[in-house]
């Protein structure tokens, strides 16, 4: 990795991105020093401006930041630093420097989640229900995905808000197990909502079912 350390006297603004949550953390500098420190330690570390010396981002408070992986921009210029936080990253006590609250989105789960279930079925480990699905065959997923969706609609006419999220779960769980066995993603379902959402999407459906005719 190439880095311009050069365009502004020795220093480049690194930025801090949680590697779980995506959340941008802090901006702080690094010199050739600080990068290569952080690399060898593992440990986020900065040049301090304003103290004119390295310092490690949580030697002090022990909020470090555990490095995930760096990358530079497209001039050279600027790295973005992926990284695991341990407690507050801003001296203020808050989550970011912004004052905002580190929180990971529960639909990145989803992604986490299918990541898991594709292990599953790269591994087929004994004794997983999982495996047990993929075993079965895709007739016998998509009749479970059908009575988990219709458990739900029960739940949805006839039950209760916390049974309805509960069987929702199992059929969505169900759906990303099919999925799977398809060579799919839930983002290929995230792709074809937004495409969707285009307010041209309808119009340019019914061009293309006239022109296939």
């Amino acid at each position: 990795m190439t880095i311009d350390f050069e365009k502004m006297g020795g220093l480049v603004p690194a930025i801090i991105q949680d590697a779980k949550t995506k959340n941008v953390l802090m901006l702080g500098f690094m010199n050739q020093e600080a990068y290569e420190k952080t690399l060898q330690t593992g440990k986020v570390t900065f040049w301090s401006r304003s103290r004119q010396k390295l310092w490690t981002k949580g030697e002090t408070s022990g909020n470090f930041l555990d490095l995930v992986s760096m990358s530079v921009d497209c001039d050279n210029d600027t790295l973005l630093v992926k990284a695991t936080p341990h407690g507050p990253t801003c001296h203020t006590g808050t989550d970011t420097c912004w004052g905002e609250s580190n929180d990971a989105s529960p639909l990145l789960f989803l992604k986490e989640l299918q990541d898991f279930i594709e292990q599953r079925h790269e591994q087929m480990p004994e004794g997983s229900y999982t495996t047990r699905l993929f075993k079965d065959g895709v007739n016998k997923m998509a009749q479970k995905l059908g009575e988990e969706a219709l458990e739900t609609v029960i739940e949805a006419t006839n039950g209760t808000n916390d049974k309805l999220v509960y069987e929702a779960s199992d059929m969505l769980y169900h759906l990303l197990v099919l999925l799977t066995s398809k060579g799919l993603r839930i983002e290929d379902i995230a792709a074809e909502l937004q495409k969707r959402h285009d307010p041209n999407w309808d119009a340019q459906r019914r061009q293309a079912k006239a022109a296939a005719k």
